[in-house]
């Protein structure tokens, strides 16, 4: 019975093909052995095994050739296993996978490699179609294969041996990759009913489970989405334009089959908006707009300003800043392509007598605004989440993450300092009153709160007395804002308020001031014997007490060694005084002796004659 029982939980608990194994019966000795379908690996749901081999290999850095590579070993390695070999290496024999050896769910992952192998190459082969047209009619073969190994997929899961979820798995996968394969073709209709097919299968299967379980249908659905839009755009729907750009800015630019395709189709719609556009006003100056490119690009500044406001998380807002500050580049390139050539002629053409720039000069000047404007906005939006992480670290610190510290605040406001600069130095701006006196105080604004970041880093680190310094001078930058702002005050209500800062700066100066009191009285903090800061050996502070743990140590001081110089008196000096008083004898004699002596004297020593 005990038998009987393992195999009705198998069959009935398990997912897809039950694998053959062996269950030992406990009844005797009679029936020492029975086989029965279940046990063994579990079979996986078919859009699961699709992820986690595609994240783990390749896919997640968009490397189709590496994932490729993974699935053909993969297949080598099952057929290896399940004794499914095409030949060898002589002759070729092929085999196909049969409802009647479908005894092993390895037989089902087996089909489904094979076609994740084709579509991969097909993606690789897409990728490279950019450079090389001629590749697009190998891509169409490798999709066509993978559609073929889908269809093969889902005609064994018909079996009575599979379960119904891996019945509805397969449909949806075979339904994908036929939408891909006609969507290449461009045959929009078809593509439509697939994707649709698809999308309708992964909702139900969505609604059926859990949560947990229904995250990656769900994620399936948001990724055809894109594509069921373009399809019904292409078939005569209108409205699907708009869906589209609205899904793609919220989604920070698409990814896959239909990116290429959908970034064509906005440049071209912005194009033919583009060629009723001929000038723009700035400042109060209307300036002719002739460059196509920067046409396009003014024409979708205001959606994707609006969709970075519209923006659901941070990482979405930092992927459209990045989008817009990368087309803004390209628009300047286009105007700088434009600068260069009869450079000295338009330098004769300024006006001279009223200091104006040329009008290309001038949009120069526009489009750099528009790019240090969006870095600003860009870097104070980071800011603001840093902000926050640093308040929910004060709250709860978090493990295995790197925490916030205020010196990255320091530095993102030293760039947004940087950027309100180069704005004051942009060409045909100098005169303008106005706008140098709102950078003036929107740089006063993010020195104020540089200032307080400064101050933060200084309170980690116990030093009271320089991050007071620092909130004073935060209070000066702020009151200075509010006394220069009067007219200017619509141009700094997109500015963090310096009012609150004010309120959160006289907060922390007391709780810095209560902080710094209790330091100097905390007598855990006072200076102990082993952190004598004067250096003095145990031989000269025989008169005060102290436990120093040093004395018992390897290091112990308790003389200077070697001893320094010391003053000591000289060996005495002898003078011989009775050498004044000493009379020498006369020499007068000898002195008149050595005078006589000359010709006469000589001849006569020469003679023998002596006086």
């Amino acid at each position: 019975m005990r038998c009987f029982r393992a195999l009705s939980s198998l069959l009935l608990g398990g997912f897809g093909v039950p694998q053959r194994s062996k269950c030992v019966c406990l009844m005797g000795s009679a029936c020492s052995l029975l086989l029965f379908w279940g046990g063994g690996r579990s079979w996986s749901a078919v859009l699961q095994i699709v992820k986690e081999s595609q994240q783990q290999h390749g896919l997640r850095h968009g490397d189709f050739q590496r994932y490729r590579g993974y699935c053909s070993r993969r297949l080598r390695r099952l057929r290896k296993t399940l004794n499914f070999k095409m030949g060898n290496r002589h002759k070729f024999t092929g085999k196909k996978v049969t409802e009647e050896i479908l005894s092993d769910n390895r037989y089902l992952l087996l089909i489904l490699m094979d076609a994740e192998r084709a579509w991969s190459y097909a993606m690789q082969l897409k990728q490279e179609a950019n450079t090389e047209p001629r590749k697009r009619f190998h891509l169409l073969s490798r999709l066509r294969k993978a559609v073929k190994h889908a269809e093969e997929l889902e005609r064994l899961c018909e079996s009575n041996r599979v379960d119904a979820k891996t019945k509805l798995e397969a449909q949806a996968y075979m339904a994908y990759l036929t939408g891909m394969l006609r969507f290449e073709h461009q045959e929009w209709k078809a593509a439509m009913e697939a994707f649709n097919k698809c999308k309708t299968i992964y909702e139900k299967l969505a609604n059926a489970f859990t949560e947990e379980q229904a995250v990656l249908y769900n994620q399936r659905v948001e990724e055809i989405s894109p594509n069921i839009r373009y399809c019904a755009y292409n078939i005569g729907d209108q409205s699907a334009m708009n869906e589209l750009m609205q899904m793609r800015l919220r989604s920070g630019g698409t990814e896959g089959l239909l990116a290429e395709k959908l970034e064509a189709l906005i440049t071209q719609t912005r194009a033919k908006q583009a060629a009723t556009m001929s000038e723009v006003e700035w400042r109060g100056r209307t300036v002719p707009v002739k460059i196509d490119k920067v046409r396009i690009f003014l024409l979708g500044l205001a959606d994707n300003e609006a969709a970075i406001a519209q923006a659901e998380n941070e990482e979405t807002k930092e992927r459209l800043f990045e989008s817009l500050l990368s087309e803004c580049r390209d628009a300047i390139q286009a105007v700088r392509e434009e600068l260069k050539p009869d450079q000295k002629q338009r330098e004769h053409s300024l006006e001279n007598d009223s200091g104006k720039v040329s009008n290309i000069q001038y949009l120069h000047s526009y489009l750099t605004y528009i790019k240090l404007s969006t870095a600003i906005k860009r870097n104070e939006s980071m800011a603001k989440s840093l902000q926050k992480a640093l308040l929910q670290q004060q709250r709860s610190d978090e493990d295995g993450k790197r925490s916030p510290r205020p010196q990255d605040l320091i530095r993102l406001y030293d760039i947004i300092l940087q950027n309100l600069v180069e704005l004051t130095q942009l060409p045909g701006l100098e005169e303008d009153k106005n706008f140098q006196k709102e950078i003036g105080l929107k740089t006063l604004v993010y020195k104020a709160y540089r200032c307080f970041f400064i101050a933060q880093s200084y309170v980690l680190v116990k030093k009271w007395s320089e991050a007071l310094v620092l909130y004073e001078r935060v209070l000066k930058y702020a009151r200075e804002v509010q006394s220069g702002a009067g007219a200017h005050r619509n141009s700094l209500k997109e500015l963090p308020d310096v009012q609150d800062l004010i309120t959160q700066v006289n907060a922390e100066k007391y709780s810095l001031q209560a902080a710094a009191i209790l330091d100097a009285n905390d007598p855990h903090e006072t200076e102990s014997p082993s952190q004598v800061k004067d250096g003095k050996p145990l031989s000269e502070r025989f008169e005060t007490f102290c436990l120093d743990p040093s004395l018992v140590s390897k290091q112990v001081s308790l003389v200077h060694f070697p001893p320094g110089f010391q003053p000591i008196p000289c060996k005495p000096l002898f003078f011989d005084l009775a050498l004044n008083h000493v009379a020498f004898p006369p020499l007068e004699d000898k002195v008149e002796q050595k005078a006589k002596s000359g010709l006469t004297g000589y001849i006569k020593g020469i003679f023998g004659f002596k006086s």
